[in-house]
C-alpha cells in the first residue's frame, strides 16, 4: 500500500536530510492526526509542493488542536522543474466543469493553471469573487496533486479577462514556447504538432461550454498560437483539457516511469 502524502509549507523541507526529524503541524497534522489516525511507526511522505518529497516513519502523534506528526526522515529526493511547462488556459465554465478540468488536469500532470473569462463564458468573476475564485481553484489542484502524489502542486494565476489572453499567449510565444488551441475545426492534431526542443513552457486554450468564438480564435492565432484537435469527438469543456494535459505528458515521456 502506498505510503499517505501530507503537504507542508514550502520552503520548510530544504534543509532536511536522513536522519533528522521533521514536526508538522496545522491543518494537515489535524487531518493526519484525526482524520487518518496515523499512528507512531507508520510510513508516510511529505512534499512541499514546489519539488521536495520527503519518506520516513511517524516518531509521534499528538492530536486535538495543538495536532502535530513528528517524521523521522529516510529519504530526501528534490525533483526537478518540469519542461516545457504545460499550463492549462481554462475558460470559466458553469456547472462546476471548469473545476473538474483543473482537477483532472492536476493529476494527469499539468503545471500550471490560468482563470479566463472567455466571450461566451456564463460564469463571471467579479470583484472579491475573482479573489475567492482562485484560492478555490487553488484547493483543489492542491488537493488532486495530493491524491496523485504528486510533490508540485500546479499555481492558479490571477484571472485573465476576455482579450488579456491573447497578450498571455504573444509572450509565451515570443519567449519560445507555443500556445495550443483546442478547436473543434483544426486540421492538425494536438498529437503531431511540433514543439520546439527548448520551449518554456506550453499554453493549453480551452474554452467554456459555448466554445470559442470566431474572433477569439483569430485573435489568438495572430499572436502565434495554432489551433489543434484532439480526435474526431468534441469533449466537454470538463475533459478537454485534461485529455490534452495526458496527450502532451506523454508525447514528452513524463510517462515513461511509474511512481513508487
Amino acid at each position: 500500500m502506498s505510503a499517505a502524502v501530507f503537504l507542508a509549507p514550502a520552503g520548510e523541507l530544504d534543509l532536511l536530510t536522513p536522519g533528522a526529524r521533521y514536526t508538522l503541524v496545522g491543518p494537515e497534522a489535524r487531518h493526519a492526526a484525526t482524520v487518518r489516525r496515523l499512528r507512531a511507526g507508520e510510513e508516510i511522505e511529505l512534499v512541499d509542493g514546489v519539488g521536495v518529497r520527503v519518506r520516513g516513519a511517524v516518531a509521534e502523534v499528538v492530536g486535538g488542536s495543538d495536532a502535530a506528526v513528528v517524521l523521522e526522515v529516510d529519504t530526501v529526493v528534490r525533483e526537478p522543474e518540469p519542461a516545457p511547462a504545460i499550463v492549462l488556459v481554462q475558460a470559466l465554465a458553469k456547472g462546476s466543469r471548469d473545476e473538474l478540468a483543473i482537477e483532472a488536469g492536476t493529476e494527469v500532470g499539468l503545471d500550471g493553471v490560468i482563470p479566463w473569462q472567455s466571450e461566451r463564458s456564463v460564469s463571471h468573476w467579479r470583484g472579491d469573487k475573482a479573489t475567492k475564485g482562485r484560492a478555490r481553484w487553488q484547493q483543489i489542484v492542491a488537493a488532486a496533486a495530493k491524491q496523485s502524489r504528486r510533490a508540485r502542486v500546479p499555481e492558479v494565476a490571477e484571472l485573465v479577462v476576455g482579450a488579456a489572453v491573447v497578450a498571455r499567449a504573444g509572450r509565451a510565444v515570443a519567449d519560445g514556447g507555443a500556445v495550443l488551441v483546442l478547436h473543434e475545426s483544426a486540421t492538425e492534431a494536438i498529437a503531431d504538432v511540433r514543439i520546439g526542443a527548448d520551449a518554456p513552457e506550453v499554453l493549453l486554450v480551452v474554452g467554456p461550454e459555448g466554445g470559442l468564438s470566431d474572433a477569439e480564435v483569430a485573435a489568438l492565432e495572430t499572436a502565434g498560437a495554432q489551433p489543434v484537435r484532439l480526435g474526431p469527438h468534441v469533449l466537454r469543456t470538463s475533459t478537454a483539457g485534461p485529455v490534452a494535459v495526458a496527450v502532451l505528458a506523454q508525447r514528452l515521456g513524463r510517462w515513461g516511469a511509474a511512481s513508487d
